[in-house]
């Protein structure tokens, strides 16, 4: 059976976004990347250890303009049949227990973890401020991307 294609090979990076829980962090990074990059990215997330969909990051990303409500957490297993081309870890526990993905090249980006940041929240409006920092500091992260993938590809 043939092998499924690399993201370069049509025209698109393959990119894995990880994060623990595959609830919050990496979601929002693959859907900014597939809201502003779906030329450039093929975007996914999972979870080392996933463990639902975040409300409040659901609600963060419909602010920026972004629906993620139909996103599910996964494993990276789930999507063993996708040739990455790139995994980027979003938080340090992925980045120190990433998984070994053959021929992709991983690249970590740090970002703070919004419940653990919420988490003397009285409110969800409350804590909704520590989403949208992290939703913006993402966003931003993604609107870099297909260049900075590019050049580390390259290395």
């Amino acid at each position: 059976m043939p092998q499924p294609a690399t993201g370069r090979t049509r025209g698109r990076i393959a990119v894995l976004f990880l994060c623990t829980g595959n609830s919050c962090r990496s979601q929002m990074a693959e859907g900014f990347a597939r809201a502003l990059r779906a030329d450039l990215i093929d975007a996914h997330s999972a979870g080392t250890s996933p463990h639902g969909l975040n409300p409040l990051a659901v609600r963060a990303m419909r602010e920026a303009g972004v629906d993620i409500s139909s996103h599910t957490s996964k494993t990276p297993a789930d999507l063993a049949h996708i040739d990455f081309d790139v995994v980027v870890t979003v938080c340090d526990s992925a980045h120190e227990s990433c998984p070994t993905i053959p021929g992709a090249r991983i690249v970590h980006v740090g970002f703070d973890d919004p419940p653990r940041l919420a988490k003397g929240a009285a409110t969800d409006d409350d804590a909704m401020p520590h989403y949208r920092r992290v939703r913006d500091e993402i966003r931003a992260f993604i609107e870099t991307l297909p260049g900075s993938l590019l050049k580390e590809l390259q290395r």
